[in-house]
């Protein structure tokens, strides 16, 4: 079969390898009918990601059909068609009963596996582990363009976003950052009733697309962008601000933007350490929180989906073929320029 393989920093080829095949009974193979690109890939085809070694295959999400059952698998049959998230889960750890599998124990403490520990889903086929409790059935009602962003991207945004920041009906919310993850925190703080949404981003493209996803109100970012944030919400601030970049400064902006009471959620990926003024926020009642998608939220969000209620195909602009994956890399990893979110990458 033919794959995306990492071979450092910045070196990646679409390349002959082994094919998947079933290691342990719990094992299913899957045909990858589509896939994506993650920020996280960007990350370690920076070099970032030193658990990601020489030869790995790269990806961590996909919709596909299986073609191959392990013999203790009961929950899946060949030709199935099924949604592989991001985070896989043995659902008998600690972590897992707990309901945080990304930190299941089984699978190396780190519920990430998929391109990261062991091969990932930008390949013609994939070996998923665990699949009775990591897998998941797509309805027939549900596209693989809506599926896919079901793998990472919507759950993030909502769970780390969203729940996370325990948004509430009638809540202003504020969300620093609109591309894929904080779209999809726009998306779906609808879910919970909030009555305001300001999306903040420095991309034009981004703040139109945020109006399309549900923001109500768009600022720029800037130098004046808590002096206007603070305008749209009578000088109060808002009730939940969600970070969703990953910066020093966008965190800082976030909890700056946050009313007494509030709650900052960060779902940004912090490569470097963030100094927060302590001494401002402890005497506001604000609490922080962070953390790594569980994926638990899947069922909830592909039922949200195939009702019509969640309309993920907005989060893809881009399509391409296996043999476009360069270009689809190039397109992602500049999306300004190219005025792209996700892209779907399909066989030809």
């Amino acid at each position: 079969m033919k794959a995306l393989v990492y071979h450092g920093p910045g070196n990646k080829a679409w390349e002959d390898v082994p094919d998947a095949t079933i290691k342990e009974v719990t094992d299913v193979v899957v045909k990858v009918d589509t896939t994506t690109i993650c920020g996280t890939d960007l990350h370690i085809l920076h070099g970032d990601v030193a658990a990601v070694t020489d030869g790995r295959i790269l990806g961590h999400e996909a919709v596909g059909t299986v073609t191959a059952v392990g013999d203790a698998v009961g929950s899946f049959k060949v030709g199935d068609r099924v949604l592989v998230p991001a985070v896989t889960r043995c659902g008998r750890c600690d972590y897992c009963q707990r309901g945080m599998p990304s930190h299941c124990r089984t699978v190396g403490g780190v519920g990430w596996i998929f391109g990261h520990l062991i091969d990932g889903t930008q390949a013609e086929y994939v070996r998923v582990p665990f699949a009775d409790t990591s897998l998941y059935h797509v309805p027939a009602e549900v596209t693989d363009e809506q599926a896919i962003f079901l793998a990472d991207s919507l759950p993030t945004g909502y769970e780390v976003g969203v729940l996370a920041g325990e948004v509430r009906p009638g809540d202003t919310v504020a969300v620093v950052g609109s591309g894929a993850v904080g779209l999809a925190a726009i998306l779906t703080t609808g879910l919970w009733g909030a009555s305001k949404v300001i999306a903040i981003d420095a991309n034009k493209f981004r703040l139109e697309k945020a109006l399309e996803f549900g923001a109500t109100d768009t600022v720029a970012a800037g130098p004046d962008t808590v002096a206007e944030v603070l305008a749209h919400t009578d000088g109060l601030g808002v009730d939940v601000a969600i970070e969703a970049v990953g910066y020093p400064e966008t965190l800082q902006t976030a909890a700056a933007l946050v009313r007494p009471g509030g709650h900052v959620a960060n779902i940004g990926v912090h490569g470097v350490g963030v100094e927060l003024p302590m001494q401002d926020l402890w005497i506001r009642n604000i609490t922080l929180t962070m953390g790594l998608v569980d994926t638990v939220s899947i069922p909830t969000l592909l039922k949200m989906v195939a009702s019509g209620r969640i309309p993920a195909e907005k989060m893809g602009t881009h399509t391409f073929t296996f043999d476009q994956l360069d270009q689809a890399y190039d397109v992602f990893g500049n999306a300004a320029d190219h005025q792209a979110l996700k892209v779907i990458i399909q066989p030809a």
